[in-house]
């Protein structure tokens, strides 16, 4: 039986052991801060996801490495020159559901809230990998045999991947695993949101009460206070008394009271608590667990370089570079090259430069002969001209070894 392309047999199945992910991404924060759970609290990827910051965050860093074309390149000579693959249609459309901007924007997404992507290939009866699916983490349960091999344990069924309702083991062979930071087991990553939980549930906790005081009309809670005592019926017939009157829709209102009553304002102004300081460090916070510079999501003012392209390069590096390189790195094995042959996602798109300096730049690169005027031209999409496929360099320059040469021939001066 084939399932994906796959082989299937009935053969006795080796034993196998169950990763502890619990330490990972299933679930993928089990505490946002110690004893959490005591209290009820608990902040998942969905949660998180209500927080700007933690939404900002990773929709810019899935969605700029979305943007990246995917490109092949092969060693020759010692230079990395663009080639053919064959696998360029899989990298244009993965799926019949997803372009690669949205495959990628996936893979990346899943990577930063649950600490893995997993890629299902499906195969053609030649065995050629004609499609790749990304799949719910949360139903993926890495498995290790005693010899040493991986499989992935899929529960479930999935109209769109073709799993059938009992769920699927799949040898690893069959799945590109990425994962990110490993620190409890080499086959289960940690999400960037295990550091940012307690700042986003407590960024989540501040909006939640100010959009609780504004909903007041910015009127704190207060008590009231009889000159005497009261029965409790009293006390909680002015209590309902004064909610109906003066609070909600009715904050606001002047409130008339007698036989000595006084009303005292409690609770801590948004002012006083440092509201809105609380909230931007909330951001900060998540900000620094994801590695993204504050300025590029609005949090925190932008340093002050005069280039834009030095911002860019900081937010690539910090942010983007390690996603990226482990991309590239996945697909290579995933989708078993040669090993003269890699992908490559084309960061230049993530840096380039504006028109003036990139004209600047491509004049001294071809005046200073290590670039040809066809390579610059093709880079701005334009077409190649006649004579533009070598480098140039006026004549007037020399060699210092050809200048020394010359001084000999014609002696020392007198």
């Amino acid at each position: 039986m084939k399932i994906f392309g796959i082989q299937i047999r009935r053969t006795k199945a080796a034993p196998t052991q169950t990763v502890d992910t619990n330490r990972g991404w299933v679930p993928l924060i089990r505490e946002s801060y110690a004893g959490a759970w005591q209290q009820g609290v608990s902040i998942t990827p969905e949660t998180a996801l209500a927080h700007s910051a933690v939404f900002a965050c990773v929709s810019l860093i899935a969605s700029d490495i979305g943007k990246l074309p995917v490109r092949f390149t092969k060693l020759d000579g010692g230079i990395w020159s663009q080639t053919v693959s064959g696998h360029e249609a899989l990298m244009r459309k993965p799926n019949a559901f997803q372009n690669r901007a949205q495959f990628f924007g996936q893979w990346v997404t899943s990577k930063l809230l649950w600490g893995a992507c997993y890629v299902l290939k499906r195969r053609d009866t030649r065995g050629q990998i004609v499609a790749l699916y990304i799949l719910d983490p949360q139903r993926v349960q890495p498995l290790i045999a005693n010899d040493g091999s991986t499989f992935y344990r899929v529960s479930g069924a999935d109209a769109l991947t073709g799993i059938p309702p009992e769920g699927l083991t799949i040898p690893a062979r069959e799945v590109i695993h990425d994962r990110g930071f490993t620190p409890w087991h080499p086959l289960v990553g940690v999400s960037p949101l295990t550091a940012a939980a307690l700042s986003a549930g407590q960024g989540l906790a501040i909006q939640k009460n100010s959009e609780s005081f504004f909903r007041n009309a910015s009127n704190p809670g207060g008590i009231l206070t009889a000159p005497g005592a009261i029965s409790p019926e009293t006390a909680q017939h002015l209590k309902d008394a004064w909610q109906a009157g003066y609070t909600g829709e009715n904050s606001g209102k002047v409130a008339v009271v007698g036989d000595g009553l006084k009303y005292e304002a409690i609770g801590v102004a948004p002012v006083d608590a440092q509201l809105i300081e609380q909230l931007r460090w909330t951001g900060e916070d998540v900000c620094r667990a994801f590695r993204v510079p504050g300025f590029k999501v609005g949090v925190g003012p932008a340093p002050s370089y005069n280039s834009a392209t030095i911002l860019q390069e900081i937010y690539l590096s910090d942010a983007l570079q390690a996603h990226i390189e482990s991309i590239e790195l996945c697909l290579d094995e995933g989708l078993a090259l040669a090993p003269d042959t890699r992908t490559e996602l084309d960061e230049g798109v993530l840096l380039r430069m504006d028109a003036a300096t990139r004209f600047k730049t491509y004049s001294d690169a071809i005046g200073g002969g290590w670039m040809a005027p066809n390579e610059a031209r093709r880079r701005e999409g334009l077409p190649p001209v006649e004579g533009g496929d070598t480098p140039y360099l006026q004549q007037q320059n020399f060699s210092l070894s050809a200048l020394a040469r010359r001084d000999q021939q014609q002696g020392a001066p007198a």
